[in-house]
């Protein structure tokens, strides 16, 4: 028997107490985030979209790099070789070598591209010939009106873009 809040005696049965039950999460807070996040990617992909489409737009085409190729003349070489083919530079010039630095500059004076001297050649077989170091300097940015190129250390020289393009650069020392 048990007992009631008046202490009198009943002959009801007891009730065992209810399991804890997991309540469904409401359909429309799942549906909300669902909705906000497909929102947020939306407002992405346009944005982006819109981004690229206004630089696409922009009129400023891409510029492809291009190769400046050039020359050095030395008036006075020492020769690497008994047939005065190979030359290279010595004394005020021994900085004059293959493998001397070529550094491309833009108008405004940064470092756009690197290259250096080829092999030293004289012009011809006769000793008293200047020697010729051809060289290559791959990957300078065009746009630019003109460049500046410096050959060792020896100071910079302007040329035109036209002229860099065109591989007709060429300055001399001695």
């Amino acid at each position: 028997m048990l007992r009631c809040m008046s202490d009198e005696m009943t002959d009801a049965p007891a009730i065992p107490p209810m399991p804890p039950v997991d309540l469904p999460v409401p359909v429309k807070s799942r549906r909300r985030w669902v909705v906000q996040l497909a929102a947020g990617v939306a407002g992405l992909v346009v944005g982006a979209g819109g981004v690229g489409l206004a630089w696409g737009m922009s009129g400023s085409p891409v510029a492809k790099p291009f190769v400046l190729r050039g020359s050095l003349v030395l008036s006075d070489p020492t020769p690497t070789d008994s047939n005065y083919t190979g030359c290279t530079g010595s004394g005020g010039y021994d900085d004059i070598v293959p493998g001397a630095a070529v550094t491309v500059y833009d108008a405004g004076g940064k470092v756009v591209a690197n290259g250096a001297l080829g092999e030293g050649r004289y012009a011809s077989t006769d000793s008293t010939a200047p020697c010729v170091f051809k060289f290559v300097v791959p990957g300078v940015p065009d746009g630019a009106k003109f460049y500046q190129v410096e050959i060792s250390h020896r100071g910079k020289l302007t040329v035109s873009a036209a002229k860099a393009k065109a591989g007709t650069f060429a300055s001399s020392l001695g």
